[in-house]
This record gives C-alpha cells, sequence and structure tokens, in this order.
C-alpha cells in the first residue's frame, strides 16, 4: 500500500522500499498508475515492471528501510 514494497533479500533481511519519491521523475511517472504499480515482478535478481523499468538491487538495498523483526 501507498507505493511501498516489502522487499526479501537474499540473506534473508526484509526491508521497505517507498516508492512515492520516484512518481514524479521520468519514466517511474508510470507508477502512479495503482494496476501497474501493482504489477512487479522479480526478474534477472531484482525488482521489474516489465522489461522497461527496473531498479538496481544494489540500489534497492541501500535505499530500503530495514524492518527490526521482534524476539
Amino acid at each position: 500500500p501507498e507505493y511501498r514494497l516489502l522487499l526479501t533479500f537474499e540473506n534473508n533481511e526484509k526491508r521497505i522500499k517507498d516508492m512515492k519519491p520516484y512518481l514524479e521523475k521520468g519514466i517511474f511517472k508510470q507508477l502512479k498508475n495503482k494496476d501497474f504499480f501493482n504489477k512487479v515482478k522479480i526478474a534477472f535478481g531484482t525488482i521489474s515492471w516489465g522489461e522497461e523499468l527496473d531498479i538496481c538491487a544494489d540500489s534497492l538495498y541501500e535505499t530500503s528501510q530495514k524492518i527490526e523483526e521482534e524476539k
């Protein structure tokens, strides 16, 4: 919800990526369409919306917020 993605990385770390800051930038503007946004897929080790729009996995990791797990 609210243009946020729950990501799980190979190290099993869970992180939240807020995509709202991207919605007014270039090719990412099309993510404002919730139907399109919700079509996100895992492809080649990262996330993508078709062949034209993806985000580098390293960037996703570095710019997302770690979820602290309850113990």
